[in-house]
């Protein structure tokens, strides 16, 4: 039943994927298998980012209307209490960066596979890092940048983190555009992830079971 939303998902119908959605909600379907359809939908875009079919506006969009869905499911959700989630992440751009999309396409992936997710936003310093982890305690920080000044930023939150005692309470991730395995042997962050899709897989194995 759910086929006809991944495909229009998959496809970039945004109007189709959101008809389909509520028409399914209107059947009684269990909203989880709606997620999940969601989920798939958004996999098989990744596959296709990875491939050079698809490009960051794709990516966008498919996340906007898997944002759009979970909207639509999060009151059927909360009351169903199907669960607490896979686990904790947080996520922020680094001090002295300002950009957000793929920050917040890895914030929807995330939150749409079952993670809870505080997004502290662009141009946090590490001591605001460092904060959020002790007030929010997370199982996996991620830590976004797309200027090259944000390396220099990058390695001073997780100097900060451990600084506070905090690192072995956590995974830290790095991501954006210009993100390379020697940046994150620089910064000292357990993995990157040249894209969002990548940093769901990763999270998904350090905290989601899969």
């Amino acid at each position: 039943m759910t086929e006809a939303l991944i495909h229009a998902m998959v496809e970039m119908q945004e109007g189709a994927a959101l008809q389909r959605a509520r028409q399914l909600l209107d059947t009684g379907i269990d909203p989880i298998k709606i997620l999940d359809a969601c989920s798939n939908a958004m996999e098989t875009v990744g596959k296709r980012f990875e491939k050079g079919e698809y490009f960051l506006p794709n990516l966008m969009l498919a996340g906007e209307m898997m944002k759009q869905i979970s909207e639509m499911l999060k009151p059927l959700l909360k009351a169903e209490k199907t669960g607490a989630g896979r686990g904790k992440v947080l996520i922020g751009t680094v001090e002295g960066d300002i950009h957000d999309i793929g920050k917040n396409i890895v914030t929807f992936l995330l939150e749409a596979n079952g993670f809870e997710v505080r997004d502290i936003g662009i141009d946090q310093s590490p001591q605001k890092f460092v904060a959020a982890i002790q007030d929010f305690r997370p199982a996996v920080v991620g830590m976004s940048g797309l200027l090259t000044l944000a390396f220099e930023s990058m390695k001073k939150t997780v100097q900060a983190i451990e600084a506070a005692g905090l690192r072995h309470d956590v995974r830290l991730i790095i991501g954006g555009g210009q993100v390379t395995e020697r940046i994150k042997d620089y910064t000292g962050a357990d993995a990157h992830g040249p894209d969002a899709m990548a940093g769901l897989r990763i999270t998904k194995k350090w905290i989601g079971g899969q």
